[in-house]
């Protein structure tokens, strides 16, 4: 196996108490270089007691992609391989071997496994392949917000799969997200044709509670002429259909959602908003078909992040609920357990598995 000389890199701020497991898990690294952005905690000792080099790069006004050009310039020259990560993140044993595996003198980008978030019991919930893994030289950042590489040397960028490399994500819950939404603004103000740009923006005007301002945007990513992701416009479809919802606009959201699930029939995703929807309505025979088809789909889509509810005890426990209610009570003991696999101490789960336990039990002795 060939050696790289590989080096990890970030960008951090008021991380003390991630940047310790992080560190832990970067071991193999031959070299760590962290750009700090203006940290008022220890973070900063942590990682210098950690082994890692330390800059201060001031960034201001704040951008992601010039944050992390200005670290990307203070690697040293004789770097074969780029590793970004975030302090809440962390790289799982082996990954060192698994990117010398792939990667050949003619590799200048890599791929991998990227679990986003975790459920109770410990299995991936939100999980994609992402690809922040590059050669030293002509790659730069670009976009204030959800900033993406941009390869710049001559002909065709050359890509491998790191088998087995895998990054683990452990968000920080209390930090707010409202600064992203100036961002990707000024990410589509730079970038008007960009679909990936104008998607995110109107995502973020759904999370945000702007709904109109999510439809408005989210269907102008659609019209753009080389938005052709069907799973990313089946996503934009969803929270087109969710912003609906939550307007009291019933019909327009059921008419977005079918459009979601024909534009990408093979993830979950839509068929569970769906059946979360027709729950609201006491449709049960809608939640039940719904889930059903949902249920059909054995793997989760390799060409886009899937959404966790459609993954963990959320779609059992409407399987349940709609079967239930529909008649099937043997079907829904069975998918009540499901859910109390992965949610084992859900509270209301577990009183809903007793009930279903004891009409089952009921019917079989009548």
């Amino acid at each position: 196996m060939n050696h790289y000389k590989t080096c990890v890199y970030g960008v951090c701020k008021n991380e003390e108490k991630f940047a310790k497991r992080c560190m832990e898990s970067l071991s193999d690294a031959d070299v760590v270089v962290m750009g700090d952005t203006g940290s008022t905690d220890n973070t900063i000792d942590v990682l210098r007691n950690c082994g890692a080099i330390v800059h201060s790069i001031p960034v201001n006004p704040w951008r992601f992609d010039v944050a992390r050009n200005a670290c990307l310039n203070l690697i040293p020259e004789d770097v074969d391989i780029c590793v970004c990560i975030d302090l809440d993140e962390v790289l799982a044993p082996g990954w060192r071997e698994a990117l010398e595996k792939a990667w050949t003198s003619n590799t200048h980008r890599a791929s991998y496994l990227y679990i986003w978030s975790f459920n109770q019991d410990g299995s991936p919930a939100v999980q994609y392949y992402h690809e922040r893994i590059h050669a030293r030289h002509n790659y730069t950042w670009i976009y204030p917000t959800h900033e993406v590489l941009k390869y710049l040397g001559e002909g065709k960028e050359n890509w491998v799969f790191a088998d087995g490399l895998v990054f683990k994500h452990y968000p920080d819950d209390t930090k707010s997200r409202s600064f992203n939404l100036e961002l990707l603004e000024l990410a589509v103000e730079e970038n008007p044709d960009s679909p990936r740009n104008m998607h995110y923006l109107g995502r973020e005007y759904y999370f945000a509670g702007y709904y109109d301002n999510a439809i408005k945007t989210l269907t102008k990513y659609l019209a753009l002429p080389n938005a052709n992701w069907r799973e990313e416009r089946s996503f934009a479809m969803r929270y087109i259909a969710n912003s609906y919802t939550a307007q009291g606009n019933i019909l327009e959201a059921k008419s977005w959602l079918l459009k979601a699930i024909c534009e990408a029939p093979r993830m979950r995703e839509a068929y569970v908003e769906m059946a979360r929807l027709a729950y609201r309505l006491q449709d049960f025979n809608l939640v039940y078909f719904m889930t059903n088809l949902a249920l059909q789909i054995k793997e989760r889509s390799p060409r886009h992040y899937n959404e966790g509810f459609a993954w963990n005890e959320t779609i059992y426990d409407l399987a349940a609920l709609g079967a239930y209610y529909t008649g099937f009570y043997k079907e829904s003991l069975v998918y009540a357990k499901e859910a109390l696999k992965i949610a084992p101490n859900d509270e209301r789960l577990i009183s809903n598995l007793k009930f279903i336990q004891e009409k089952c039990n009921k019917v079989s002795y009548l």
